[in-house]
């Protein structure tokens, strides 16, 4: 979906009240299903910052309108839609283009529309089939497929869904459009906010993580859960966004180290970015929250037509440049730790009881799935990577690499894990201990130091 090909539809309102307030217009009102099946075709739920599901929620919405037509309208909240560029026309018809469907479109209900698409698809599709639809994306590939078979029987779906329509009151003043596209994030985030709204889904919709997204490796970028409920069509666990973010903290305190991330805000109060590498570990949510307000500084990103931002400053674009490899690193010291930590100490890694032994089969890493022997600890694998600091160095205003990290560990896995065994004792090999002491995570730094020094000797 882009701005040069809008998505359009028309809602034709059986009842309807009008209310404006500032800058705001809302149409409130019944909409007969049969009138509500173009959404199917043409809406996404890009300005819903989660993704339907089909859960005990879904399965109820779906039960309510299958026994209770006549009185569905009452038992639901039903949708709320939003669009700046619309077209009032006659008998209670409203033609809407989702210009830009990042803020713009289905903003509340994404789970009443996918129970009802799935109502409606059971009366063309076999039971079978309709029992595969989990994701809301699995049932727009189903009504691709059978959207004329549901169209030849559209008069039959005569009950009535509860629509909530947010225009902008005075769609010819740039002003109030403006100052309605701003409200609409909020908007959307306050009502979801009933459904536990996570702090990545927000700034995901406000463009934050954009940048982030654009350097992942596909492969990665598509496994990430940038809104809640986004991804989960296999068994495999989705990535949360919020580990990645932790992850972006190791070369941004790098920048704050160097002075390049803003200390200041627009008024003149201090802002400090530096993060304690422990945090890392133990406070992910709040790193998100700072993550966004690192973002959405003037002097870091701008924002573009309406509620997103797009990033400016080149520091904090060559941090996530050093953060699309650091999944990848983060693995291989999963995969290959237990093997080092063997071979450099005489140890048994598998008798640690915090690491996991699968009784069959592999254990597997967390970002690329790699297979593994043993099944470790974030609180192990974190203080390692966290060593990696030493081989990133800044120069004209960026961050980058001082030497090839995948082959530096390589080269010196055996001797790194050999030496993490000690504040792994010190903490009497709990994960836990290890990973919230500061400490563990600053005699990495130095072992690393030691190493690229070593190799810098001797060239």
């Amino acid at each position: 979906m882009n701005t040069t090909s809008p998505y359009k539809t028309i809602i034709r309102f059986e009842q309807a009240a009008e209310q404006a307030d500032g800058p705001i217009k809302r149409v409130i009102g019944f909409v007969p299903a049969r009138n509500i099946l173009s959404l199917f075709d043409d809406a996404t739920l890009d300005a819903n910052p989660r993704s339907a599901k089909a859960n005990g929620v879904v399965a109820d919405i779906i039960g309510s309108v299958r026994d209770t037509p006549e009185i569905f309208q009452f038992k639901t909240k039903g949708i709320l839609l939003g669009t700046s560029d619309f077209t009032e026309l006659d008998r209670k018809r409203y033609e809407l283009n989702f210009a830009d469907p990042a803020y713009e479109g289905l903003l509340d209900g994404g789970h009443n529309m996918l129970a009802l698409g799935t109502f409606i698809l059971s009366h063309v599709m076999d039971e079978k089939e309709v029992k595969k639809l989990k994701l809301w994306e699995d049932m727009k590939a189903a009504w691709l497929a059978h959207r004329d078979e549901v169209y030849a029987m559209r008069d039959q779906f005569n009950f009535k869904v509860p629509v909530e329509l947010l225009l902008p009151s005075n769609p010819d003043d740039e002003g109030t459009v403006n100052d309605f596209r701003l409200a609409l994030i909020e908007i959307c985030a306050a009502r979801n906010n009933n459904a536990q709204l996570t702090t990545e889904a927000k700034a995901n919709q406000r463009g934050f993580y954009e940048e982030i997204r654009k350097r992942m490796p596909k492969y990665l970028a598509d496994r990430i859960e940038w809104k809640t409920n986004e991804w989960g069509s296999d068994d495999n666990r989705p990535i949360k966004a919020r580990d990645l973010i932790a992850l972006a903290w190791i070369p941004l305190t790098n920048l704050s180290d160097a002075g390049l991330l803003p200390t200041q805000t627009e008024k003149g109060s201090p802002l400090n970015f530096s993060v304690l590498p422990q945090n890392i570990y133990r406070n992910k949510g709040e790193l998100s929250m700072l993550f966004d307000k690192l973002m959405e500084h003037p002097a870091v990103s701008k924002q573009k037509n309406g509620p997103q931002y797009e990033m400016h400053n080149p520091a904090i674009g060559s941090a996530f440049d050093v953060l699309s490899v650091l999944p990848a690193l983060y693995d291989k010291i999963f995969v290959e730790m237990g093997d080092a930590y063997n071979k450099s100490t005489n140890g048994k890694f598998g008798k640690i009881s915090a690491v996991k032994v699968p009784k069959k089969g592999s254990a597997y890493s967390p970002f690329t799935q790699q297979p593994s022997k043993f099944g470790v600890p974030d609180g192990f694998v974190l203080p390692i990577l966290y060593g990696l600091k030493a081989l990133m160095e800044i120069s004209d205003g960026k961050i980058r690499w001082l030497t090839d990290p995948e082959a530096f560990l390589d080269r010196h896995m055996k001797i790194l894990v050999g030496a993490f065994k000690m504040p792994m004792e010190m903490a009497g090999f709990d994960p836990q201990k290890v990973a919230k002491s500061e400490n563990s995570y600053l005699f990495m730094v130095g072992e690393f130091e030691k190493q690229l020094i070593k190799e810098q000797a001797a060239e």
